[in-house]
């Protein structure tokens, strides 16, 4: 691959396309954007290639590529975006006053995940919604497992407080 085979690749890109665009939306959250991520991820990995150790899986090496760019353009952005909850989330059953309970509950998770610091927030959302682990996490962005378990707790800590009205609790 290293002496110009673009079929080669162009497996690996297809190999790895699906997990960098849906990494690449994680941390971007707009579909235009992320697509624009995880190209600029793949051209800037053919164009370092030889800084690549064959030895190791490409996914991990790739993976800190689309997250360094991703979090480097959205802290550039200062953008807040929230994500909608997929349908399977909502409960059909729910009566006019749970819905609307459950429609503040989410705008205020949404308000709250959105105003946490970037890399906190991702940390959250690869570990409580990507189910990523810390070691994976840790590796993926190149941080301790130490550091990634005080981003969760930190950031769970934080959405709890936000929330605790919508529990009974004092905040």
């Amino acid at each position: 691959m290293r002496d110009g085979d673009r079929e080669a690749y162009g497996a690996l890109v297809e190999r790895h396309l699906d997990r960098a665009l849906a990494l690449s939306r994680r941390l971007l959250h707009h579909r235009q954007d992320a697509e624009d991520l995880a190209q600029d991820a793949f051209l800037a990995a053919l164009q370092h290639l030889d800084a690549f150790d064959g030895a190791r899986p490409f996914w991990p090496w790739l993976s800190r590529i689309i997250v360094n760019r991703g979090l480097d353009l959205a802290a550039a952005r200062a953008v807040r975006v929230t994500e909608s909850l997929p349908d399977e989330a909502r409960d059909p059953g729910q009566g006019p006053a749970e819905a609307a309970e459950r429609a503040e509950i989410l705008a205020r998770f949404r308000h709250e995940l959105a105003l946490l610091p970037p890399r906190r927030k991702l940390i959250v959302q690869l570990f409580e919604l990507d189910g990523y682990s810390v070691a994976e996490i840790a590796e993926l962005l190149e941080s301790s497992r130490a550091t990634v378990r005080w981003h969760l707790h930190a950031g769970r800590h934080q959405l709890r407080r936000a929330l605790a009205q919508f529990r009974g609790d004092v905040p």
